[in-house]
């Protein structure tokens, strides 16, 4: 190990830098620094030095031009233990430097602004920065690199326990860090560049929805305990934001598992279907009960009467504060998780007693896309955020829905899109009564839809997640008790199927959309 005796400071987020800047000149570290970052160490009585007096030349080009110089990247990159590099930085007056501390221009901030200007947007474009970052990963056996403030607190520590000294493992990790971050940002600027055309519009090339160079960073989270199955090792990784469930916040319960994510994600994207207290309760990424009420303890026990035997052991999403009275319902089962945007105290205190069960806090994130593995390569879509228009509804037979059918019917058809395919859900308007899922004919899961039915069937409607192939589904859904039904259409028996709902009495709705869940 080596003492530091020199560091530069240059960095756009500037959390936690004054403090870390002070800490390094209390051990008497050289501090050089450029434009912004100098001015907030001067204004806050840290001795520093600017750049240009290094490098004996002044920033150029509004600023474009600054630490590009072989006094900065001569003073990084040279090799300590070798003679000759020795020799040469002497020979033209470099000095050794052994930290750098870099953070990149907000580029994926700045193009995430709505309507970003093309110029502004390749100013964000950091030159001097990933080449320092670089140089000093290239040499990290003597020098660090530091490009996260949530580095600055260990480091420090590590440096005042040694006399300043940071070991060659230390600098490894943060090497490691520093060439992630230049990939990761690197990546970003590929990504949102070629979706400009020449003209400096934000557009993807004609023809193409997609990318054509997928870039995809993520940093590791957790690692998990294992996977779907315990010979399965698993991990979870997070786009860096705060929001998403990759990015939720756990208040308390035993550490999340593979499976439990998994259906926290379902739980949490059927609850965000609707405008109304709702609850979602998930058992192996199906619904096993969705209910919605004037509160989320109503909510709740209508999602848990329409099938209590599957939703012991279940996954729970809300779309509500999760408060006292729903807790004091939701603690009655045995449950592994629940996702919530917030819990109130009340609802904390009753759970607490609850020392397994997870809660999960959850900031709304849009999904925009769909990734699934296949060998030798992925697979890309667009999430299905389609919802239903009123033009959309198509009455295909004599009768039409009742109101209280049609919204029974809109209430099936949003559960229906988050249960696998084939699916269909029995309903009443705001209450699922049976769901028939994942089944490899659509007339089975009519069949099963019915069968786990607890309440009574008579007088709900059916969703089915795609069109019926033939009238045999219509005729047991009918059987069943159903009185309607919503479908997508689009079969080449459409008439037959038609011609069934006729004769047995059912309302039928069209949707012309189809919502697949494999």
């Amino acid at each position: 190990m080596s003492k530091v005796q020199r560091a530069i400071l240059s960095v756009t987020d500037k959390t936690g830098l004054v403090e870390f800047a002070r800490k390094l000149a209390d051990m008497r570290v050289e501090l050089i620094s450029t434009g912004g970052t100098a001015k907030l160490l001067r204004e806050s009585g840290i001795p520093v030095q600017d750049i240009a007096e290094l490098t004996g030349f002044p920033e150029m080009l509004d600023g474009r031009v600054k630490t590009l110089h072989p006094k900065v990247h001569g003073g990084i990159l040279h090799r300590r233990e070798n003679p000759k590099h020795r020799s040469a930085i002497a020979e033209h007056g470099i000095q050794p430097i052994d930290m750098v501390v870099v953070n990149l221009y907000a580029f994926e901030k700045t193009a995430a602004k709505p309507d970003v200007r093309f110029e502004e947007l390749i100013e964000n474009v950091d030159i001097g920065g990933p080449s320092m970052i670089r140089s000093a990963a290239k040499n990290f056996q003597d020098v660090a690199v530091v490009t996260s403030p949530a580095d600055y607190d260990v480091i420090a520590q590590e440096m005042a326990a040694n006399n300043g000294e940071i070991s060659v493992a230390t600098k490894w990790r943060l090497a490691q860090k520093a060439f992630a971050t230049t990939a990761a940002y690197d990546s970003a600027i590929a990504s949102t560049l070629e979706r400009i055309s020449s003209n400096g519009r934000f557009d993807l090339h004609p023809g193409e929805s997609f990318p054509p160079t997928l870039r995809l960073s993520f940093q590791k989270t957790m690692d998990l305990r294992y996977g779907e199955n315990p010979h399965q090792k698993a991990a979870m990784y997070s786009d860096g934001s705060a929001a998403g469930v990759a990015n939720g916040r756990q208040l308390q319960g035993k550490e999340l598992s593979y499976n439990n994510i998994v259906d926290l994600q379902a739980a949490w994207d059927l609850a965000q279907e609707f405008s109304e207290p709702v609850c979602a309760i998930i058992k192996h990424t199906n619904p096993c009960g969705t209910g919605t009420g004037k509160t989320l303890a109503e909510a709740y026990k209508k999602a848990l009467e329409c099938d209590p035997v599957s939703a012991f052991g279940g996954v729970i999403g809300v779309n509500r504060t999760v408060d006292g009275d729903a807790a004091e319902e939701m603690a009655k089962l045995f449950l592994e998780a629940i996702a919530a945007p917030s819990f109130d105290a009340a609802s904390k205190a009753k759970f607490a007693s609850k020392k397994n069960l997870r809660l999960v806090e959850i900031v709304p994130a849009e999904q925009k896309w769909v990734l699934k593995n296949v060998s030798g390569g992925i697979l890309l879509q667009d999430a299905d955020l389609r919802t239903l228009e009123e033009s959309d509804l198509k009455v295909v037979t004599k009768r039409a829905p009742t109101p209280e059918e049609k919204r029974a019917l809109l209430f099936a058809w949003n559960v229906c899109k988050h249960v696998k395919s084939n699916a269909i859900v029995y309903a009443r308007d705001g209450q699922t009564v049976g769901v028939g899922a994942g089944q490899m004919s659509r007339v089975d899961s009519c069949k099963i839809g019915a069968m786990k039915a607890q309440l009574p069937l008579r007088g709900t409607v059916a969703a089915s997640d795609a069109f019926f192939p033939f009238p045999d589904g219509v005729e047991e859904i009918a059987k069943a008790g159903a009185t309607a039904i919503i479908q997508p259409g689009g079969s080449v028996r459409d008439q037959d199927v038609i011609d069934a709902a006729e004769r047995l009495g059912l309302a039928m709705i069209f949707t012309g959309v189809r919502h697949f869940r494999h």
